[in-house]
């Protein structure tokens, strides 16, 4: 079998979507006979089969160095010459659309993953109520013509299922347990930040998006104070917005990441139109608790056991659940968040599974269609 997985969410600098890529990539080639290509934008042309295959595109200003490829043909024609078994679509953009027309010619299944919750991000940067319904009936097309859809949450499941998509299933993510883990805590990250030993350190990690709720985050600290300190990771390195805010760079180096994670006392997320939140459960397989809004996938893996909820797009209660955290033990508290990931959440738990349903979707091929006019070998 060759798996092609296509997707705009892929950058030098995105986050769970490529770990997710990556993880899989690296589990197909240990566990399995097959192949796996992963076709993304990039800086330029580049075609290798059964590894990274980029398609040149356009910087998009103010994302995670995501970029826009608007040659969708291209696109097409790289897929088609991959000759996939499987193809795999992240977005719900024109990779998916470009997967599709090959899916039909060459009559092989087309998977979606529902990565991102469209309808409310669209929403929320354009026209609000008014642009929801759309986005909902593009959606439902879409996905519609896939032979399954993926959701990592239950949340985001039911959400599909309630568009009309019945054949939606639930896929949760998973972490590399072995990077993520207690064992890469260091006790030089406040000395690094320049602060008393006694500091209260909690860590944001991920994109400056709008949708991550950050001015949440900051003026929950602003009413918090001393002794709390937030570090942010993920955006460029800038003034500190506040004396108790530290800004830095987006890590590339997963152990890098889960050491600064590991370092701090909890991981704090304010966002709550979450489809997943990989980084919370990476923090939680480096044995840290966890504060986040009660919103989005959150409530499905976070709880009083593992660290606290806050009431959503609240900084007084997001403030009034960072201090909540601290009468209690933080190291339980974060030993029991790992050891739910190493119960559930785990990237070969989450392969075999996903594995097991492409395995059963491979000898379901339907009648291939005659090639598309236009659609040959790609070229430079």
């Amino acid at each position: 079998m060759h798996v092609v997985d296509t997707t705009l969410f892929y950058s030098p600098t995105s986050g769970g979507v490529k770990r997710y890529l990556n993880a899989k990539h690296a589990w197909i080639a240990a566990h399995t006979p097959w192949e796996h290509t992963i076709v993304v934008p990039g800086r330029q042309l580049r075609c290798e089969r059964g590894g990274l295959c980029t398609l040149p595109g356009y910087p998009v200003p103010g994302t995670f160095n995501y970029r826009l490829p608007l040659n969708a043909r291209r696109w097409t024609r790289l897929l088609d010459a991959l000759e996939p078994t499987l193809i795999e679509a992240g977005d719900a953009f024109h990779p998916a659309w470009c997967g599709w027309r090959v899916a039909q010619r060459r009559g092989i299944p087309l998977v979606g993953f529902y990565h991102s919750n469209l309808p409310q991000l669209a929403g929320r940067r354009l026209c609000g109520s008014l642009t929801e319904p759309v986005i909902r009936r593009y959606l439902r097309t879409l996905y519609q013509r896939c032979d399954l859809v993926f959701a990592p949450s239950r949340v985001m499941c039911e959400f599909l299922r309630e568009l009309g998509v019945a054949h939606a299933v639930h896929q949760p993510l998973g972490v590399d347990a072995q990077v993520f883990c207690p064992a890469r805590r260091s006790g030089g990250l406040r000395g690094w930040l320049g602060l008393p030993a006694a500091a209260r350190v909690l860590v944001y990690a991920g994109r400056f998006a709008e949708e991550k709720n950050l001015p949440v985050l900051l003026e929950a600290f602003a009413q918090l104070g001393s002794p709390y300190h937030l570090l942010l990771i993920g955006g460029k390195r800038r003034a500190r917005p506040a004396a108790n805010v530290t800004m830095i760079p987006y890590r590339r180096n997963s152990l890098e990441l889960a050491q600064w994670i590991a370092s701090a006392d909890a991981l704090v997320h304010a966002g709550t139109q979450e489809t997943f939140g990989l980084v919370v459960l990476e923090a939680m397989a480096c044995g840290r608790p966890v504060v986040a809004a009660r919103a989005g996938a959150f409530p499905e893996f976070v709880d009083d056991t593992v660290g606290v909820l806050a009431e959503p797009d609240s900084a007084a209660g997001m403030a009034a659940a960072i201090a909540a955290l601290y009468p209690r033990d933080l190291d339980a508290v974060g030993l029991a968040g790992r050891s739910r990931v190493l119960r559930q959440f785990t990237w070969d738990r989450a392969f075999h599974a996903q594995s097991a349903a492409y395995a059963s979707l491979a000898g379901a091929h339907r009648a291939a269609l005659e090639p598309l006019a236009g659609y040959g070998v790609p070229s430079s």
